[in-house]
């Protein structure tokens, strides 16, 4: 059962696939090593990158994602005004630091990252990290990133989670959780509660989601009060700002009823630009947001 806690994450953009999980794969590759007991033999790191993950590469900042996890950060907790200079130091010197700064090792520019056309046999999104000792590869995984931040290692591709907690209401399908509800009379919400309580304690649920909702809003904020242009070749002015200085001085003429629409279309505008320029702003810093699984609609449901 996928809790609520694995659907709504916070995390830096722009690309929950792209972005949250390759760091994530990054992050499990360097704590691999460290449990196996192999991370101060490596000597250098390479990274292979396939389908739409290289395709899309260096736009959803998926190579710097994979550079910060393995240098043992994760999405939520990354200290984003750091990355910049982080990743200018692993350019310029050719040398990585893995875990938190416990080893350096070798990751040459022109070889370290590589990006690759093609796809990997299980799915687009694929990449493959390898860690060598001198000439030995002593180490290597193949990762799939499958969504709304999963990662899944080639090994279990496919497969049930094993071991999950067992709840009381478990469901596969909208179907199957409307006939819960009829049976026991409980609300949609009352019911993805009590499941939610088999897996965390209350105060875990309410501190987390009040992270989220705080995440949410401060994002929220940023793209209503931020002007200029989107990131990218196109120069895509923001409109959220612009959008939010209009309704301001039209509420103030009108009574319609239906103006909170435009409203929340601002709201959804404002995330939606921030979604676009999660890549490093103008001072080098980039966006956190929260995310969740979207099916290929991030740009409209982030807020909504």
């Amino acid at each position: 059962m996928i809790s609520l806690f694995d659907m709504f994450k916070v995390g830096i953009g722009p690309s929950s696939s792209h972005t949250v999980g390759p760091m994530k794969a990054g992050k499990q590759f360097v704590d691999d090593l460290v449990e196996k007991g192999l991370l101060d033999n490596v000597t250098r790191v390479a990274v292979d990158v396939y389908g739409s993950l290289s395709l899309t590469g260096k736009g959803h900042h998926t190579d710097i994602a994979i550079i910060m996890g393995l240098a043992g950060n994760e999405p939520a907790t990354v200290d984003i005004d750091s990355i910049p200079g982080f990743i200018r130091d692993v350019e310029t010197r050719e040398r990585l630091l893995l875990a938190q700064g416990r080893h350096e090792v070798d990751f040459p520019k022109d070889d370290g990252m590589r990006f690759h056309n093609g796809n990997l046999p299980l799915h687009e999104n694929g990449m493959q990290i390898h860690a060598w000792h001198n000439d030995t590869v002593i180490y290597s995984q193949t990762y799939y990133s499958i969504g709304g931040g999963f990662i899944v290692d080639e090994a279990h591709f496919g497969q049930e989670a094993t071991n999950e907690v067992t709840v009381p209401y478990p469901f596969k399908s909208a179907k199957e959780m409307l006939e819960y509800c009829s049976s026991t009379g409980l609300s949609l919400s009352g019911m993805v509660m009590q499941n939610e309580l088999a897996l965390h304690s209350k105060k875990e649920i309410e501190e987390y989601f009040g992270h989220v909702w705080q995440t949410m809003q401060a994002c929220i904020d940023r793209g209503m009060n931020t002007e200029g242009v989107l990131p990218g070749p196109l120069r895509v002015p923001r409109r959220a700002s612009a959008l939010r200085r209009m309704l301001v001085s039209s509420d103030k003429l009108s009574n319609d009823p239906m103006n909170v629409i435009d409203w929340v279309n601002m709201f959804a505008l404002a995330v939606n630009e921030e979604k676009r320029g999660g890549r490093p702003r103008r001072d080098g810093a980039h966006q956190r947001r929260m995310w969740h699984r979207s099916c290929g609609t991030g740009l409209l449901r982030p807020f909504y």
